[in-house]
């Protein structure tokens, strides 16, 4: 039986890079909580965001945000990953030599960006409508580093082997999406995040369906009952999902509909 579905958002359902929720999507969460199935949204993105994204049904949902660093239920915190502080300004320090990137620290009360580039803060703060502060210097801010990230507009191809060299023997660096780079906690990801919450709900992992398609995604895959890479995928995720879909939203249909993935 399925109890719970958890999702990741850009390049899942969130599809061609749309900025804003299909409303579809809403009625699907209305549905499935009728049905007694929670709907988990797992993403990169900022809880304030991903609220945001949810608005219609923001407190019928669970939230794992941050690629994993930071799980929310209702409100409470339930998991939290922090990187330390010597390693985070490390990897600042890094994005400054690589010199084509914008660095993005993640903090529990907001973002937080040295980035003077006018496109990238506009992404952020009205496209992604994340709650930022644009700052001097990144190493000012005293706040826990929850989660790090890169963004490199022409693509990670170079940015991601660039971060890899220096810092995968001490951290998680994932890319998620075509122009990120993110750093992750060592106790942080989307599998372990769900894993907590579901502890917390009394739910097995069994119980329910996963959807993804970034590298970010297969803890998250791998951890749930069934887990679907999109077909859109990136490559080499789907080696750890158990099936593939074009639509997260024909896929809920059906379990609405007969109670099966």
């Amino acid at each position: 039986m399925v109890r719970y579905i958890a999702s990741d958002l850009d390049g899942t359902l969130l599809a061609d890079g749309a900025q804003r929720m299909d409303p579809k999507v809403f009625d699907l969460v209305v549905r499935l909580k009728e049905k007694g199935i929670r709907f988990i949204a797992a993403s990169g993105r900022q809880y304030h965001s991903m609220r945001l994204l949810f608005e219609p049904v923001k407190d019928m949902i669970s939230y794992i945000t941050e690629n994993g660093s930071l799980c929310i239920h209702e409100g409470e915190v339930v998991s939290r990953g922090l990187i330390q502080r010597d390693l985070g300004l490390e990897i600042i320090d890094a994005g400054r030599e690589y010199g084509d990137c914008h660095m993005l620290l993640s903090c529990e009360s907001r973002h937080y960006t040295d980035s003077k580039n006018g496109d990238f803060i506009h992404h952020m703060r009205d496209v992604l409508r994340n709650d930022i502060a644009v700052v001097e210097n990144l190493h000012q801010v005293e706040e826990p580093f929850l989660k790090l990230a890169a963004c490199d507009f022409a693509g990670t191809d170079r940015l991601d082997p660039f971060m890899k060299e220096r810092f995968s023997d001490r951290i998680r660096v994932v890319t998620a999406g075509r122009e990120w780079v993110d750093f992750l906690a060592p106790d942080a990801d989307k599998g372990k995040a769900l894993a907590t919450l579901l502890g917390r709900l009394g739910i097995a992992a069994e119980d329910g369906v996963a959807f993804g398609d970034q590298h970010n995604d297969i803890e998250m895959l791998r951890y749930a009952g069934i887990g679907y890479a999109m077909s859109t995928a990136a490559p080499g995720v789907a080696e750890y999902a158990d099936r593939m879909t074009g639509s997260v939203a024909e896929v809920l249909e059906k379990i609405i509909e007969t109670g099966e993935a």
